[in-house]
């Protein structure tokens, strides 16, 4: 049996809560060595609620300390890429919650630090891990679901002005984006992880009831490597809050309806006429019972790392993502259609999301409502 994963979180808030509670319903698997955030009170105060030995407010004295195998970097987004940095720098495999950079230019570099420190480092996009995404994505792979056709990827959300009087939110600097970049990125990057490579994006960004910097939503038509094409929505507007993916293949449609994760009974599946047997065959047939969430993507990446393999999900699969919630901003803010080869460096869109700025920026926030 493999000794326990030695693991720091980084960040005490909220998201923090969520990891440490999944990693202990991993069991033994897990070791539970360190809890790191600038506010020292918090840090010790979710330490002794978790069970966790070492409290800390600086995060490389602690790793020193603690030498921990893989930290999960569970601060604000514009901390993401500094924690990672150190983590890396002493050892460390690194599990960093979305989004994983605030630009692409910082993606880069991770990706630079990832491959100097010979460590992994993956992205959290637990939606992957549930057992229907599972099963929909062998399905498609066995040509039991014919050619993907149309999607629907809408994350349909409300958040009151309140929320937004966190500092960090709202802003391009600290939070990177409004709901394309932190809200539904989670479906985005479901919806790539079913259907692949995207090749081009024409959108929409509107900042269009709350007062902020970012877009309060955003409407794209994307399509994909194989001829797909899909409907992304990102919204924080919307007081009925649904998160809802759709893939019409030739064979079948498969539905899934949710808000924050999912279990079984999210899902539909609508076989096309003379394809029912197989379709709903390989649908109940296939595996079953493990709901979207943390804990899945955790086993999956603890499993990994016992193997001596890249945990999922990998830089290459996160950097796909952040592409696309890059290209929506382009094409949102450029009026163009966009594709991956537009996004490289030189681009405003490579070192910031929102490039050279929205067409709001010149007006006072106050002045939306």
């Amino acid at each position: 049996m493999n000794a326990p994963v030695r693991v720091a979180l980084v960040g005490t808030g909220n998201i923090a809560r969520i990891h440490a509670e999944a990693l202990r319903g991993l069991g033994d698997r897990v070791d539970l060595v360190a809890g790191v955030d600038v506010d020292g009170v918090q840090a010790r105060s979710f330490c002794q609620t978790h069970g966790i030995p070492h409290a800390g407010t600086d995060l490389g004295r602690t790793l020193a300390a603690t030498r921990p195998d893989l930290v999960h970097v569970c601060t604000p987004p514009g901390a993401h890429l500094d924690a990672a940095r150190i983590a890396l720098a002493h050892g460390a495999h690194v599990l960093i919650e979305k989004p994983p950079t605030l630009t692409l230019r910082q993606f880069t570099e991770l990706e630079t630090a990832a491959n100097h420190s010979g460590r992994h480092v993956a992205t959290v996009f637990q939606h992957r891990f549930g057992s229907g995404a599972r099963r929909l994505r062998s399905m498609y792979e066995a040509g039991v679901l014919g050619r993907p056709l149309l999607a629907l990827c809408h994350t349909t959300w409300f958040r009151p002005q309140e929320y937004f009087d966190v500092p960090w939110r709202g802003r391009w600097d600290t939070e990177g984006g409004g709901p394309t970049m932190g809200h539904g990125i989670h479906q985005m990057d479901l919806l790539l992880a079913i259907l692949g490579d995207w090749t081009q994006v024409s959108a929409v960004a509107r900042r269009q009831a709350r007062d902020v910097d970012t877009e309060d939503l955003s409407l794209a038509h994307v399509t994909f490597a194989d001829g797909a094409v899909a409907s992304v929505v990102n919204s924080v507007l919307s007081p009925r809050e649904e998160s809802y993916l759709r893939f019409d293949f030739a064979r079948a449609t498969i539905e899934l309806t949710h808000l924050y994760g999912y279990g079984e009974d999210a899902w539909r599946v609508t076989p096309a006429p003379g394809h029912e047997e197989a379709v709903l065959s390989a649908w109940h047939g296939g595996e079953r019972g493990e709901p979207s969430g943390h804990r899945a993507q955790f086993a999956a990446v603890l499993d990994a790392l016992a193997a001596g393999e890249r945990p999922p999900v990998t830089l290459a699969e996160a950097r796909r993502t952040m592409r696309l919630v890059a290209a929506i901003y382009a094409s949102a803010f450029s009026g163009h259609p966009v594709g991956p080869g537009d996004l490289g460096p030189g681009s405003p869109f490579h070192e910031r999301m929102q490039g050279g700025g929205p067409p709001w920026r010149l007006i006072p926030r106050q002045e939306v409502a």
